[in-house]
């Protein structure tokens, strides 16, 4: 049985993993901008404050029903500058738990889904014992795919039309670990 509340995880380089809180608007505002998050998550765009709200409250929800563990990446000054999860919904039917991970774009490249990965997956493989996580990746994103192969993970195969993006399927590379 896993667990149905959230932890707080420290992370390397003085990050931490913590739950999404109702004032995490304004990570929320910077990221429903961009170009590619609102379309592989359900980062509200447009952005308003009741739908960010709205945004917060599902995550929450997802642990209590226990599909899976939403975590902000908070930066060592306490900013909130991305999301890391670990999905565990089909964890009975697959055996495995998945992964994923988008950082602001004004936070990229300095580490930080680097460090919400490997926190995330020490905790999913050791305290959680679960024997597989995996991660998918859309071949064209490459600083994700340089964070999935820094964090130790297998690219194993490229999965076609894996997942639908705007409106179109689109092939993933499948990483896992162990």
């Amino acid at each position: 049985m896993l667990p149905r509340v959230m932890p707080e995880i420290a992370a390397e380089n003085g990050f931490r993993l913590r739950r999404w809180e109702l004032t995490d608007r304004e990570l929320l505002r910077e990221v429903s901008v961009d170009p590619y998050i609102p379309l592989i998550t359900t980062v509200p765009a447009p952005y308003s404050d009741a739908e960010a709200d709205a945004f917060v409250r599902r995550q929450w929800m997802r642990t209590e029903i226990g599909t899976g563990y939403p975590f902000v990446i908070e930066a060592p000054d306490g900013r909130a500058v991305g999301n890391v999860g670990l999905w565990v919904g089909e964890l009975p039917l697959r055996g495995f738990a998945t992964a994923g991970y988008w950082v602001a774009a004004g936070a990229r490249g300095r580490g930080v889904a680097l460090a919400g990965l490997n926190a995330v997956t020490a905790w999913a493989l050791g305290e959680l014992a679960l024997p597989r996580v995996e991660l998918f990746v859309e071949p064209w994103n490459a600083g994700s795919l340089r964070t999935a192969e820094k964090a130790g993970y297998r690219r194993e195969t490229l999965v076609p039309a894996y997942q639908e993006v705007a409106g179109e399927p689109r092939d993933m590379w499948r990483f896992a670990l162990p």
